[in-house]
């Protein structure tokens, strides 16, 4: 694994430039943190933990300003930072219409955690409390079950993502509300 080129700092810079909308902006901050969980949890090297922080962060940093050459645009914007190739992969393969293949545990995480935590979001915002903490695993399938809520949000493709990590899905339910507590504060929520 090659060091990383870019840093966080360019990286949050980068997604204020690009993203107006406070909630995409909160939604890769949400990323950043399940990503940063999952590299603990798989024990990746500090080096590579870096990376899976900045490819949670910067994956959806196009989509606002460039919806149809989302990812390209932040791709291109990587690859001239100089980043490494699995980050580029793991940005592009991001979802499952892109048509990219995941080479990597990183590229597979990013895939697994990108539509679930905007899914924990919507379920956090119809609670009473609106509090990330008072979430749980079971509310959470319950609502993945609920044909119209939160429609936008592909259930097969959150499903695919736990599967891609070899984790149950109320397992990584678990795992993603845990790490997005982390940044609740950040998250509004």
């Amino acid at each position: 694994m090659s060091f990383c080129m870019i840093n966080r700092d360019q990286t949050f810079q980068k997604i204020n430039e690009l993203i107006e909308n406070n909630n995409l902006v909160k939604h890769c901050l949400a990323v950043e943190a399940a990503m940063l969980w999952y590299a603990d949890y798989f024990k990746v090297s500090p080096s590579e933990r870096i990376e899976w922080g900045i490819v949670g962060l910067i994956h959806d940093a196009d989509w606002e300003k460039y919806p149809s050459q989302h990812p390209r645009v932040i791709v291109e914007w990587l690859e001239q930072q100089g980043a490494s190739d699995a980050i580029c992969n793991a940005v592009s393969a991001h979802g499952i219409d892109f048509g990219v293949e995941p080479k990597t545990l990183m590229a597979k995480t990013l895939r697994g955690v990108d539509e679930l935590s905007g899914f924990i979001v919507a379920v956090t915002l119809v609670r009473e409390s609106r509090r990330l903490s008072d979430v749980t695993v079971d509310s959470v399938l319950k609502k993945l079950k609920t044909s119209g809520f939160a429609k936008n949000i592909n259930r097969d493709h959150i499903s695919i993502g736990a599967e891609q990590l070899d984790i149950d899905l109320p397992q990584h339910i678990s795992n993603t509300i845990d790490a997005m507590n982390a940044v609740s504060t950040e998250l509004g929520l």
